[in-house]
Formats: structure tokens, C-alpha cells, sequence
């Protein structure tokens, strides 16, 4: 896992999927640290227009720039079908924060060939 997590911080740009409704939430918090780390961050949450002045996309198949990893802060319903757009999109680095994954989920993501990590937060491992 740790080389995993090394690749991920060693990519350019994230796409951030959750709640951006303040700056307690997760994904709130997760893009802020993203962007001050120097990271293009592209906050997806479709009842949001933007975060931080930042356009906020309805779903990652708008984000029209290449997107090198997925951190998902979602419910696992939710995170399902983002992952299986990440398959279409050939996004193939998706980090699931705690409480984003289910085991139907991560299993997905090994059967097609996309390098997950669950389990740990990229606010800790990231610093």
C-alpha cells in the first residue's frame, strides 16, 4: 500500500467527489489541502456550482482535463457508480477515504485493473 500511496501524491491533478457544503466536511478539507500542496483539484459534487472559486463539476465524466486520481469521500452507493465512471473515463488511481469503500467496491477496482487504496485518509498520509 505504501508505494501505492507514493504514486498517487506523485500525480498532478485529483478529482475530489463529496460534500462541500462547509469547510468541516471531508472533501471540503481533503480539496483545500490537495490545492495547497500545488495539486489541480477538481471538486465533483453535482448540488454545488463551485468551492473556493473553483468550478465544482456535476460528475466527473464534465471535468474536461485529465484527471491522474480519484478521491472519493462518498456513501459506498454513491462511490459505486463513480468508480465504475472512473472504469470509462480510464481513471485509474482511486482513493476511497474511510467510510467511501465496501469490499464489492474495492473488489471492482481489482478486477479492473484500477489501483485503489482504502483504509487510510490522504489528509494523514499526504503530509
Amino acid at each position: 500500500m505504501e508505494n501505492l500511496v507514493k504514486d498517487f501524491l506523485n500525480q498532478k491533478s485529483f478529482a475530489v467527489a463529496g460534500s462541500f457544503r462547509n469547510e468541516t466536511k471531508v472533501a471540503y478539507r481533503i480539496f483545500k489541502i490537495l490545492r495547497e500542496k500545488g495539486y489541480e483539484v477538481f471538486p465533483v459534487n453535482p448540488g454545488v456550482n463551485e468551492v473556493e472559486g473553483v468550478k465544482c463539476y456535476p460528475s466527473i465524466s464534465d471535468i474536461h482535463s485529465k484527471v491522474d486520481a480519484m478521491n472519493i469521500v462518498t456513501s459506498p452507493k454513491v462511490t459505486e457508480s463513480i468508480v465504475k465512471d472512473c472504469k470509462k473515463l480510464d481513471i485509474n488511481r482511486v482513493w476511497l477515504q474511510p467510510g467511501a469503500e465496501s469490499k464489492e467496491i474495492i473488489e471492482f477496482c481489482k478486477d479492473n485493473s484500477i489501483d485503489v487504496i482504502y483504509g487510510l485518509c490522504v489528509m494523514l498520509e499526504g503530509k
